[in-house]
């Protein structure tokens, strides 16, 4: 049973907001060069949507949002995101429902020896204790652990893709729309059988410095639009995935976008819908699942 540890990246940078160590601050007098992430539309009679890849957490300066992007933003009397909790504070609510192991138990005692070292080994690189994470539950340990890499290279969600729109939207009237909740998404990490959290653990645990470049190519293929590339990097070692993961985590979200779509796509409007980049790459993208029902999505860049 194989995680790779991107796929958790996924969840994070391409997927839902989670809080779980404090970002560093980070600035740049560099003048970022213009990304151009991919963007499709789809019509139907007095309604479009734009549908959009987001990328959570950026660093500082990441200017993406021109071009054919911004201008779709502007045209939208409606923004849908994967979740409308600007405060976090559902997102909180629900991870202190759900992140926690039951009092006594503790995630050390879960884990083989071999694996509390490397974990504590882990998490000393950043100046963490070897009992950080003991409380925790595996499958919110080893999101946490895996935010730790990205942290260090800036990345940050007050730089990320929903925290743009939100800022493009001050001062205008726009409905804004959360198509899951938090408690939702949380709860699909959490149902796993705990065998198969303790895997996805083990997983990041061990792919641990591969991490950072995983991320940068994803982001790279993001940036340019590039969704091929994007797909490539998500199905490589599929086979080697744990199912249940895949399947809770990304193709069944993807079915529940694509309905989503196709019943907003009954009342007029336009719409601009974010959601991670990882929901529209790949094997069972949303934009499969929309064809096998007539829907198309025409990519504009």
């Amino acid at each position: 049973m194989k995680l790779r540890p991107f796929r958790m990246a996924l969840a994070l940078l391409l997927a839902a907001p989670l809080p779980v160590f404090a970002a560093p601050d980070a600035t740049s007098s560099a003048v970022p060069a213009p990304l151009h992430p991919a963007l499709w539309k789809i019509t139907r009679g007095g309604t479009t949507i734009w549908l959009f890849g987001t990328i959570h957490m950026l660093p500082a300066g990441a200017n993406w949002l021109t071009g054919p992007v911004a201008q779709a933003v502007d045209s939208a009397d409606e923004v849908a995101t994967e979740i409308n909790d600007p405060g976090g504070d559902a997102t909180c609510t629900a991870l202190a429902a759900r992140a926690l192991l039951p009092p006594g138990q503790h995630l050390s005692a879960l884990l083989p020896e071999a694996e509390r070292a490397a974990l504590a080994e882990r998490l000393a690189r950043f100046g963490l204790s070897a009992d950080r994470l003991d409380p925790d539950k595996p499958w919110y340990a080893a999101v946490a652990l895996s935010t730790l890499p990205v942290l260090r290279r800036g990345y940050d969600a007050r730089n990320g893709v929903e925290a743009g729109l939100t800022a493009r939207e001050a001062g205008r009237t726009v409905q804004h729309t959360g198509i899951e909740t938090p408690e939702g998404q949380l709860a699909i990490l959490d149902g796993l059988p705990q065998a198969s959290q303790l895997a996805y653990l083990k997983n990041v645990i061990d792919d641990f410095d591969k991490i950072d470049g995983e991320i940068d190519a994803m982001v790279t293929a993001w940036g340019k639009g590039d969704a091929a590339t994007l797909a490539r990097i998500m199905n490589e070692d599929e086979g080697k995935d744990d199912p249940l993961l895949i399947e809770r985590l990304i193709l069944a979200r993807n079915r529940g976008f694509a309905a989503w779509i196709a019943q907003r796509l009954d009342k007029p409007g336009t719409v601009f819908m974010a959601i991670g980049a990882g929901h529209l790459a790949g094997t069972g993208s949303v934009q499969q699942v929309l064809a096998k029902s007539g829907i198309s999505a025409v990519r504009v860049q």
